[in-house]
């Protein structure tokens, strides 16, 4: 029976040989491709994004340092005294305290969260811009897709069968 099984395995036809085909590279590209982050980052008017959030950024952190530095002092002169205060008094200072320590914190996250809405609203108008020059150039050279290459979104691309649009993206950008 052993036999029979092996020699029925063994007599198999239905698996067709894979046999590599040399791909030649087509009149026109299939697809365009290029980093995405590196065409964004080549706009002028990104420097200047960047810039203006890298200002409200330092006023963030720049108010967040002064609060912290506001509660530390506050802390340490606690500290000094505590062991004078009644403790009613102790109990208002260290409520005074935890407020402040919960302002502080509160403030950090809406700090975040208003730099991350500025920095979406500061980009919407260029990736706006950036999808308009893509679905034009895309429908101008009769791609089937543009790839975004940044993150290992394409893992291997065929240069003979796609193109680098970068350059033809930020000629269109300009």
């Amino acid at each position: 029976m052993l036999l029979a099984v092996t020699a029925g395995w063994a007599q198999s036809d239905d698996v067709a040989p894979i046999i590599p085909t040399p791909v030649t590279k087509p009149s026109t590209p299939l697809f365009g491709y290029m980093s995405y982050d590196g065409v964004m980052q080549s706009l002028p008017e990104y420097v200047v994004v960047q810039r203006n959030l890298q200002q409200l950024r330092k006023q963030y952190e720049s108010e967040m340092k002064r609060a912290e530095d506001d509660f530390n002092k506050k802390y340490e002169e606690f500290l000094d005294v505590q062991a004078t205060y009644p403790k009613t008094i102790l109990q208002k200072r260290q409520s005074e305290l935890q407020e402040m320590l919960n302002r502080n914190i509160a403030f950090k996250q809406q700090s975040q969260q208003l730099l991350a809405q500025a920095e979406a609203e500061a980009k919407a108008p260029l990736e706006q811009r950036l999808a308009e020059a893509l679905t034009k150039l895309g429908q101008q050279r009769g791609y089937a897709f543009i790839l975004n290459t940044d993150q290992t979104s394409a893992l291997w691309l065929n240069p003979a069968l796609g193109e680098d649009v970068s350059n033809a993206v930020l000629q269109l950008l300009k």
